[in-house]
């Protein structure tokens, strides 16, 4: 008696995604470019602070207009901010360790 192994085709294809996963990724674009527009807007508020409370949160006035001058209309000038005060905390605290 002779035994034979069998198997079973399993379809492990990729599921069709549903109707909200479709409008979510179909929006995605555009609530990114809503979210750039929103920051550049904020962004602009900061111009209203003075230079002390800009070095308080790690930025100065020459950050800011970097920020838009280095991105486009459809990128977010906040990464670029972001990656300033980082880089400012970074050097504070290489020149604190130093002395």
């Amino acid at each position: 008696m002779r035994m034979t192994d069998r198997t079973i085709e399993l379809d492990c294809g990729k599921l069709t995604p549903t109707f909200t996963q479709r409008l979510a990724a179909g929006l995605a674009p555009l609530t990114s470019l809503f979210r750039g527009f929103r920051n550049r807007m904020d962004i602009n508020t900061l111009h209203d602070l003075s230079d002390a409370q800009l070095r308080d949160i790690g930025l100065s006035r020459a950050d800011l207009t970097s920020a838009f001058l280095a991105s486009t209309f459809f990128e977010d000038p906040s990464e670029h901010l972001t990656r300033s005060a980082r880089n400012r905390w970074r050097l504070s605290l290489f020149r604190s360790y130093e002395e």
